[in-house]
């Protein structure tokens, strides 16, 4: 059994305010962190978070020399602590000050990847975590503390699980409650596509967002033994962000990096199926930049036939006074020519219903015979012709 995100927002908090630990066990990636810092701001809680895998062996509890009075943290409710500046005990210096200067605000002590400590990290912490004291100091009353640990294949469940971690002590399994979290393809893709920010463009790239809505059980895979990089929902946000960055590159260099860009955050058998995708189906083109830049015919070729004929029916709709400029004809002719018969005669119909533009490219024609405008205005009436002889 599992919980989906959505559903944690709602469990958590209950937890939490039965006065019990919650442990949120789930892949590497999957989104604990962020449904922690959501939990705090959902119960306007301030929010400490202490990563435990990078924390060693007396962090916490190592005796400290004699020191000064300044050297000491004086509570008022809570005892004395020496004021060590790395570690926990700065950590908890924070959260005390905090309390005392916000008796009724909540506080979330988060402490993330729990079992990727070693058990001696582990060992320390257990008085915090089941007794709430650590030597002479007492957590406030409003401190709450939630765990998120990795897999391991001693959880029921997770038999296969390949994790570096170490086990955790049996006193924190029987203390605590175990809350494990499933990926959801569909809460994601919801998330996925909210506005950001004041932006129009969704939270993660629209390609992205295609890609996982036809292959749903790619947003996530577990670790086993032997692979090396999965998919997981925050390795997808990465992607997002550099497909946003790679898009800006011509087609042949999206072409040239896509593959092993992909690969370093997916691994290689969807990192490749992904810029695959990409290529056939992702060439993001700009009707502004075909008409202001040259070079792009490459891009334009990679795309299919429905959206090429997309890309210049949107540049007759909303440039039409380009195509009568030599330049803009030129360019319009370049594409012109990467399209079906059918197509070509499509949008030539739809360039003949506006006759102002009939009229100022008729006139520019006149005026210089050899320019692109003449060009262009002789092959639309000669496919228009091709046309009415189909039909």
């Amino acid at each position: 059994m599992a919980l989906t995100y959505q559903q944690l927002l709602i469990t958590v908090p209950l937890v939490l305010r039965a006065g019990n630990v919650p442990s949120i066990v789930g892949e590497a990636g999957l989104g604990k962190s962020a449904l922690v810092e959501e939990v705090a701001k959902k119960m306007d809680a301030k929010l400490y978070t202490t990563v435990v895998s990078l924390s060693e062996k007396g962090d916490l509890a190592i005796p400290v020399p004699p020191l000064t009075s300044d050297s000491f943290v004086e509570t008022k409710d809570y005892g004395r602590l020496a004021n060590v500046q790395f570690g926990y005990s700065e950590t908890l210096v924070s959260i005390v000050r905090y309390a005392e200067e916000n008796p009724n605000r909540e506080i979330i002590w988060f402490l993330d990847e729990f079992n990727r400590g070693s058990q001696s990290v582990q060992s320390e912490l257990m008085n915090l975590v089941l007794q709430r004291q650590i030597n002479s100091l007492r957590l406030p009353e409003t401190v709450r503390i939630v765990i998120a640990e990795n897999p391991d294949n001693t959880m029921e469940g997770f038999e296969n699980s390949e994790y570096a971690v170490s086990t955790g002590d049996a006193a924190i399994k029987d203390r605590t409650v175990r809350l494990v979290m499933a990926s959801s393809t569909d809460e994601w893709l919801e998330w996925a596509k909210k506005p950001r920010g004041r932006a129009k463009r969704s939270q993660i790239n629209p390609l992205v967002i295609e890609y996982l809505t036809q292959y749903p059980s790619r947003l996530i895979q577990p670790h086993q033994f032997g692979s090396d990089l999965t998919p997981t929902p925050r390795a997808w946000e990465r992607v997002s962000r550099n497909l946003d960055q790679l898009q800006k590159l011509s087609g042949k260099v999206q072409e040239q990096l896509a593959p092993d860009l992909f690969s370093g955050d997916l691994g290689t058998e969807i990192g490749v199926s992904f810029a695959e995708f990409v290529q056939a189906r992702g060439v993001r083109l700009k009707v502004s930049d075909m008409i202001n830049q040259a070079g792009l015919e490459a891009d334009f070729q990679q795309l299919e036939e429905a959206d090429k004929l997309s890309l210049l029916r949107e540049w007759v709709r909303k440039y039409p006074e380009t195509l009568a400029q030599n330049s803009g004809a030129a360019n319009f002719s370049s594409y012109l020519t990467d399209i079906s018969p059918d197509g070509q005669y499509s949008l030539i119909r739809q360039v003949g219903e506006d006759d102002e533009l009939l009229n100022k490219m008729y006139n520019t024609a006149k005026e210089n015979p050899a320019g692109a405008v003449a060009e262009l205005y002789e092959t639309g009436a000669q496919i228009a012709t091709y046309g009415d002889r189909g039909e």
